[in-house]
């Protein structure tokens, strides 16, 4: 069975940091597009960070320098470590993934994804 299952988010304040976890089973993580996304109150998804099978990554603008995406092979995992946060990041947090990919990136995976998580929600307070 295929799950991708959120863990770590919370509520912190301004400048504070999170990392969110993404529990992959059912399949290679690492062999996979993965990626985190983010849907605040009114407002549509939107791609944070992606990284491929050969660790390439790619970063929303607004989250440069100050998320980091990662994973771990042998524990199927994703991260995404969350510094300097600011009310702004405040939203649900998705990770997504898709198997068979010719281009990873937000927008890619948006559209072709294979699987969702249940999100974990981050609240960033001033």
């Amino acid at each position: 069975q295929v799950q991708l299952v959120e863990s770590g988010g919370g509520s912190v304040q301004a400048g504070g940091s999170l990392r969110l976890s993404c529990a992959a089973s059912g399949f290679t993580a690492s062999l996979a597009c993965m990626g985190w996304f983010r849907q605040a109150p009114g407002k549509e998804r939107e791609g944070v960070a992606t990284i491929g099978r050969g660790g390439s990554m790619t970063y929303a603008e607004s989250v440069k320098g100050r998320f980091t995406i990662s994973r771990d092979t042998a524990k199927n995992t994703l991260y995404l470590q969350m510094n300097t946060l600011k009310p702004e990041d405040t939203a649900m947090y998705y990770c997504a993934a898709d198997r068979e990919y010719s281009v990873c990136s937000g927008s890619a995976l948006l559209r072709n994804h294979d699987y969702w998580g249940q999100g974990t929600q981050v609240t960033v307070s001033s």
